[in-house]
C-alpha cells in the first residue's frame, strides 16, 4: 500500500518537477543577489521579489522553456501565488482595514468602474474591436490576467485577443512594479498613501507585494488590502458583462499576433471570486480574533515571502519582452493610455476622498 501511494504521488508530482526546479533556481538566484546587495551596499535596492521577476523575464526573452516545464511554471505562478496571498492574511487584522477609513471601499469601486469606462472608450476610439477593448479595460482596471481570463468566456472573446491582452498586461505589470517605488519615493509619499496608490494601479496581488516592499510594512499591508478589495469587483463586473454580452457586435480581426507564455495562458473557467480571497479573509479573521499564536507570525510571514518570490519568478517566465513589438500599435496605445488613466484616477482618489 505504501508503494502504491508513493507511485501515485510520483505520477502526480513528476510533471511539475522541471518547472518547479527552474523557478526554484531563479528564486535562489534572486535571494542570493539580494544578500549580495545587502553585503555590498548595506541595503537591498532591488529586493528578491523584483529580482525574481527580472530574472524570469530575461530568461524567457532569451529562451522559451519547453513543454515539460509548463506544468511546474503554471503551478508556481498560480497555486503558489494564491497560497502566498492566503498566508499574507495572517498579518492583517480587521482593525487595520477599519483604520483605512469608511470611504475607501466605495472609492475603490468608483475608480474601478470609471477606469473600465475610460479604457473601453479609449479602445473604441482607437479602433479596437469591442471585445478586445473590454478585455484591456477589465484587465487594466481590476486584476490583470485573472480579470482577462474571467471576462473572456463571459463576452466570448477570441483566443488571440485574450493572448494579446495577457501579454501586454504581463509586460506592463513588470514595468509598473519596477517603476512605481521610484515614483513613490520621488513624490515623498507615506507608506499608507503609497500602499493605496500601488493597490489601485498594480495588476496582480503578488506584484503589489513587490511594488510596496521598498516603502515598508505599512505600504505592503495597505496595498494588499486595497488590491483585494479591487479584485472583489471582478464578480459584479462579470455579472453585468454577462447581461450585456449579447449586444456586442461580431468580432473582427485586429491584426495583432502575440502569444502568451506558459504561466499566462488562461485555463478553463475562472470563478467570479477566486478561492484565495475567502482564504485570505479567513486568515485575517483568525488574526483579528487572536487565534494565530504569536510564535507563528514570523514563519507565516517568511513563508508568504518565499512563495511570493517563487511565483514572481514563474510569472517572469511567462513574459517575453519582445511580445510588445509584435502587437498592433492601436493595442499598445490603448493599454498604455489606460494604465495612465488608472494612475490619474488613483491619484484623484488620494486627493479627493477622505481616507481616515
Amino acid at each position: 500500500m505504501t508503494r502504491s501511494i508513493a507511485h501515485s504521488l510520483k505520477i502526480t508530482t513528476s510533471p511539475l518537477l522541471p518547472g518547479l526546479a527552474l523557478c526554484g533556481v531563479l528564486t535562489g538566484f534572486a535571494f542570493a543577489l539580494q544578500w549580495a546587495e545587502e553585503l555590498l551596499f548595506g541595503k537591498a535596492w532591488l529586493e528578491a521579489l523584483v529580482l525574481a521577476i527580472l530574472g524570469g523575464t530575461c530568461l524567457r526573452s532569451l529562451w522559451a522553456p519547453g513543454a515539460r516545464y509548463h506544468a511546474g511554471i503554471c503551478f508556481s505562478a498560480r497555486t503558489l501565488l494564491e497560497f502566498s496571498v492566503v498566508l499574507m492574511g495572517a498579518s492583517i487584522s480587521a482593525a487595520k482595514i477599519v483604520s483605512l477609513g469608511p470611504f475607501l471601499v466605495p472609492g475603490i469601486a468608483a475608480v474601478v468602474l470609471l477606469a473600465i469606462l475610460v479604457s473601453f472608450g479609449l479602445g473604441l476610439l482607437l479602433g479596437l474591436p469591442a471585445r478586445m477593448a473590454l478585455l484591456v479595460a477589465c484587465g487594466n482596471a481590476i486584476c490583470g490576467n485573472s480579470a482577462i481570463a474571467a471576462v473572456a468566456p463571459v463576452i466570448r472573446a477570441d483566443a488571440k485577443d485574450v493572448a494579446t491582452s495577457i501579454a501586454f498586461t504581463a509586460v506592463l505589470g513588470v514595468l509598473v512594479v519596477l517603476g512605481l517605488p521610484l515614483l513613490g519615493v520621488a513624490a515623498g509619499m507615506s507608506g499608507f498613501s503609497f500602499g493605496i496608490f500601488a493597490g489601485m494601479t498594480v495588476y496582480a496581488v503578488p506584484q503589489v507585494l513587490a511594488a510596496t516592499a521598498p516603502l515598508g510594512t505599512l505600504a505592503v499591508q495597505t496595498g494588499t488590502v486595497v488590491k483585494l478589495v479591487r479584485v472583489l469587483m471582478l464578480g459584479p463586473v462579470c455579472f453585468v458583462l454577462s447581461l450585456l454580452a449579447r449586444r456586442l457586435p461580431p468580432e473582427e480581426p485586429d491584426g495583432s499576433d502575440v502569444s502568451a507564455g506558459p504561466a499566462l495562458q488562461p485555463s478553463g473557467s475562472v470563478p467570479l471570486v477566486p478561492w484565495f480571497i475567502p482564504g485570505f479573509l479567513g486568515m485575517m479573521l483568525c488574526c483579528s480574533a487572536g487565534l494565530i499564536p504569536l510564535w507563528l507570525n514570523a514563519p507565516l510571514t517568511q513563508g508568504a515571502t518565499i512563495l511570493t518570490v517563487f511565483s514572481m519568478a514563474a510569472l517572469g517566465l511567462g513574459v517575453d519582452a519582445r511580445s510588445v513589438s509584435r502587437a498592433g500599435g492601436r493595442v499598445t496605445l490603448t493599454v498604455v493610455l489606460s494604465l495612465v488613466g488608472l494612475g490619474v484616477l488613483s491619484m484623484l482618489l488620494l486627493d479627493l476622498v477622505p481616507l481616515t
